[in-house]
């Protein structure tokens, strides 16, 4: 049984990040503001989604201190505020990436038909 403070650092860890990785699309846009920061209409005009789907989701990663957000003039301006986060998503690709081709193996191993 992990100790108590590896425990309450896994709760918070699940609590704060990883609810905010919870969804594609702030994923999505975490990487999009890994590239450069943008103001909710710039990311709506690159990812092809609602503003107030884009906002929602805004919030949620600001709330959970995974973007910043600046007013300049009557905009407001999202930066990626730890880019630590690019390369942890970056790790669980590369892990996604060798699951999925080890499946792919699997299946051409074991899913030959006879005809």
């Amino acid at each position: 049984m992990p100790n108590p403070v590896l425990r309450e650092e896994i709760n918070q860890l699940h609590a704060h990040i990883c609810s905010g990785l919870a969804d594609p699309i702030r994923i999505v846009i975490l990487y999009t503001l890994a590239q450069q920061s943008h103001t909710v209409n710039e990311l709506v005009d690159a990812l092809g989604v609602p503003q107030p789907t884009v906002s929602r989701h805004l919030r949620h990663l600001r709330d959970r201190g995974l973007v910043e957000a600046s007013r300049e003039g009557q905009y407001v301006r999202y930066t990626l505020k730890d880019s630590r986060v690019i390369e942890a998503l970056d790790i669980l690709r590369a892990v996604m990436h060798d699951y999925l081709q080890e499946r792919v193996s699997l299946i051409g191993n074991h899913g030959e038909t006879k005809t």
